[in-house]
């Protein structure tokens, strides 16, 4: 059974940092891509990052691109994203995902507040 579970996520001021973190289970985690993505109410869904399964090719929303950084650690199956100048924009359910033989899935998600 593939899961994802992500940890992390919690209240900042403007202009701070978290950083979140996935571990994988139930598939041979350095065969594949692994990113983030964001959901906020009212908002549509967008892929923050992602990183190729070795760990040679990023891709990063617009939005986020010098602030976020996306790492991965094959060792421990896990998944890292680094969010640093939070804005209140970034505020959103963080979530973890894999796209396995052409299906999604996704954790529990882990929220980030960033007030103002």
């Amino acid at each position: 059974e593939v899961q994802l579970v992500e940890s992390g996520g919690g209240l900042v001021q403007a202009g701070g940092s978290l950083r979140l973190s996935c571990v994988a289970s139930g598939f041979t985690f350095d065969d594949y891509a692994i990113g983030w993505f964001r959901q906020a109410p009212g908002k549509e869904r967008e892929v923050v990052a992602c990183i190729d399964n070795s760990d040679s090719g990023t891709f990063y929303l617009d939005s986020v691109k010098d602030r976020f950084a996306i790492s991965r650690d094959n060792a421990k199956n896990a998944v890292y994203l680094q969010m640093n100048s939070l804005k209140p924009e970034d505020t959103a359910v963080y979530y973890c995902y894999a796209n396995i033989l052409s299906r999604y899935y996704w954790g529990q998600g882990t929220q980030v507040t960033v007030s103002s």
